[in-house]
């Protein structure tokens, strides 16, 4: 039975970028966190147990194996995050009588439209990862009533493993680089996800599940850029921090090879997203500024190329 007193429970590595994103803009919405060793999709054991224990009212499941080319050699521990742990917790959720939201990825689409995708766009990922996130998708649709999937892109943060502070730590040991400008997709903060997740989880809380609420959405950043146009401004934000910025020289994606090909055009379409629940994330320059400001306000960058030195 669904338990409506019962805390917002939060999937995550307490490390991870959305889930330290969730916990941080949580306010006044209780919320939970568990991930390992309580609860391990490679354990597929302790789900139920630690599911059971938490009551939740509400699930977001804001885990995934992320390695978009390593998943190619490690097809089934990616599968096994992105496809089975997902559809496990969409089977308790259906059986307890409440909602989960799942955060999906750009990655299900080739990026071969031209233009921004929809939701009923037609999904054809280049790789085990996207696979393994479309399946993932489809397993919690099939397996959960209540489901709300949130596709996103290019997700980073002011800690982490992403890629604007790769940029930031690369500064630091050089003056030039070589950066992919014809790959093309929204740029997206995970304070700005977890925000429009926890408005989502607090109107179900508050006012109760809406059969229309059921299905996909995108949810990044507003607007779009290039990854050599996110580096390009993640280096002007950083000169107002006393960073010299480096050459940042654009390149081809056949210059710079992956076992993935990635989507050379990802951009979502949020338009559901704002027509369904009022929500909009904000423009993707408008955000890159703070977590600029938070990087460097909290000296997450060595001190030496603050100088440019």
């Amino acid at each position: 039975m669904s338990n409506q007193r019962g805390p917002v429970l939060v999937i995550g590595d307490s490390a991870g970028q959305l889930a330290t994103a969730l916990v941080a803009a949580a306010d006044a919405l209780p919320l939970l966190l568990i991930g390992r060793p309580d609860l391990d999709f490679d354990r597929p054991e302790t789900i139920r147990q630690a599911l059971h224990a938490a009551a939740p009212s509400l699930m977001v499941n804001a885990t995934a194996y992320t390695a978009v080319d390593r998943a190619e050699t490690e097809t089934e521990a990616a599968l096994r995050a992105n496809r089975d742990g997902p559809a496990a917790l969409a089977a308790w959720c259906a059986e307890a009588g409440i909602p989960m939201i799942h955060v999906s990825t750009d990655y299900v689409f080739d990026g071969l439209k031209g233009a921004p995708y929809v939701e009923t766009d037609p999904t054809n990922p280049t790789g085990v990862y996207g696979a393994s996130k479309l399946a993932g998708e489809q397993a919690v649709l099939a397996g959960c009533p209540r489901a709300i999937i949130l596709r996103t892109s290019w997700v980073y943060a002011a800690s982490g493993r992403n890629f604007v502070l790769t940029m930031l730590n690369a500064r630091a040991r050089t003056d030039r680089l070589r950066v992919v400008a014809d790959q093309i997709g929204c740029p997206t903060t995970a304070p700005d996800l977890a925000r429009v997740i926890l408005q989502i989880a607090a109107r179900i809380r508050a006012d109760g599940w809406d059969d229309r609420y059921a299905g996909l959405y995108h949810a990044a950043g507003e607007g779009w850029t290039s990854w050599h146009g996110l580096a390009t401004a993640v280096f002007e934000e950083a000169a107002r921090h006393g960073m010299a910025p480096p050459v940042v020289e654009p390149i081809a994606t056949s210059d710079w090879p992956t076992p993935v090909r990635r989507p050379p055009d990802s951009r979502l379409d949020c338009t559901r997203l704002a027509e369904t629940f009022g929500l909009r994330l904000p423009p993707w320059r408008h955000s890159l500024a703070q977590i600029i400001d938070t990087v460097f306000d909290q000296q997450r960058i060595a001190p030496k190329s603050a100088t440019g030195l």
